[in-house]
């Protein structure tokens, strides 16, 4: 055995594996053995991403369409979000990562090739091979009883002062501050923040440390926007029940909010923040879409001449989210509403799917 281990390793768990668009199955997988600077994890819990669900229900950008080659790969065991307690470690990787036995830890969810144009220039997070947990067979995800994370991957301790059940919430907050970086926002901007689901929610904490003038949720559900205010939102509008366009520009003199972020995953608001945004504006799109976006590009040069700027994953911004976890800057136990046991992942897909009972779903292997 070229690893330390607490214990041998059992040979077999059960898994969450993705065999094609609503063809998930929970099934018996091989544990994974760590080979040279790779390191094995028990997971302890695994978030439900809007991603997962969009690769579940065989959304174009996993599983192609005419005008493009799908991103997923199967069969994969499913999941992205995660933390875990580190039971095996290969040779160097204690060293490498400052990993030891028992430890909580994490993996950032892209696994870099570290030879690309992009890694070598440090932008890893655009690796060309773009290998995430999850979804790519050399990275298989986190659903599952037990974890790889590969020779190339980023990885953390996690502090024994965030709570197992809050720290898999570092991922999608990685995410959200990323995204908030992208941003630039200044002291005096009105910020708006479409989408206040797991995302939307650690953008608007991360966006208040930015102190912005005026920082708005926008959400068809009321109860997220109370949330919303829970994380630090001054103001809550539902677009199904006020004119948000009208109501952002009342509070702007006419002008529009100085920056928008779209987290919600929905085309109609691209459209919305394009007409709410002032000229000279930014305007970051996150989320992954289930559907091609078709909007008047005019307002995008000639009329506004805005910057737009696109935000993936969560580089370098991983230490920032676990310290604001520590910190207690998110209102976690609001946040995760719904834990459940492996088994019961079709539920929790279905609960994420729904969206009007839940917020963050996490399943417990």
């Amino acid at each position: 055995m070229n690893y330390t281990a607490h214990e041998p390793l059992p040979k077999s768990m059960q898994a969450v594996v993705c065999h094609g668009p609503r063809d998930y199955r929970l099934q018996e997988w091989n544990v994974p053995t760590p080979g040279t600077e790779e390191v094995v994890i028990r997971v302890d819990s695994v978030g439900i991403c809007a991603s997962d669900l969009k690769c579940y229900s065989g959304a174009a950008l996993f599983w192609g369409d005419a005008n493009r080659v799908g991103y997923a790969q199967a069969p994969v065991i499913a999941g992205h979000e995660f933390v875990g307690t580190v039971v095996a470690l290969g040779a160097g990787a204690a060293a490498k990562y400052g990993l030891a036995l028992g430890d909580t830890a994490i993996s950032e969810q892209i696994v870099p090739c570290w030879r690309c144009r992009y890694c070598r220039r440090g932008q890893y997070w655009m690796c060309q091979e773009h290998e995430i947990y999850g979804f790519r067979q050399k990275a298989f995800g986190a659903m599952a009883e037990y974890m790889l994370f590969p020779a190339n991957a980023i990885n953390y301790k996690v502090p024994n002062s965030i709570p197992k059940e809050h720290a898999v919430f570092i991922e999608p907050l990685a995410c959200s501050i990323h995204a908030v970086q992208r941003g630039e926002i200044e002291l005096d901007d009105v910020v708006v923040i479409a989408g206040a689901g797991p995302l939307g929610l650690g953008m608007i904490a991360a966006a208040r440390m930015k102190s912005p003038r005026l920082l708005i949720a926008l959400d068809m559900n009321d109860e997220r926007l109370e949330l919303a205010k829970a994380t630090g939102a001054d103001l809550g509008l539902n677009p199904n029940k006020v004119d948000v366009v009208d109501e952002v520009r009342k509070l702007t003199d006419g002008y529009g909010c100085d920056v928008y972020i779209e987290a919600t995953g929905h085309p109609a608001a691209v459209e919305q923040g394009l007409h709410m945004i002032r000229k000279l504006g930014t305007f970051v799109e996150f989320s992954v879409m289930r559907e091609p976006v078709t909007v008047d590009w005019t307002i995008i040069g000639d009329t506004k001449e805005l910057n737009i700027h696109g935000s993936h994953l969560g580089p370098y911004c991983y230490p920032i989210a676990m310290e604001m976890l520590a910190k207690g800057l998110l209102p976690m136990d609001r946040i995760i509403t719904h834990t459940m046991p492996l088994a019961s992942f079709q539920q929790g897909i279905d609960l994420v799917g729904a969206g009007t009972q839940s917020v963050k779903v996490t399943l417990t292997p």
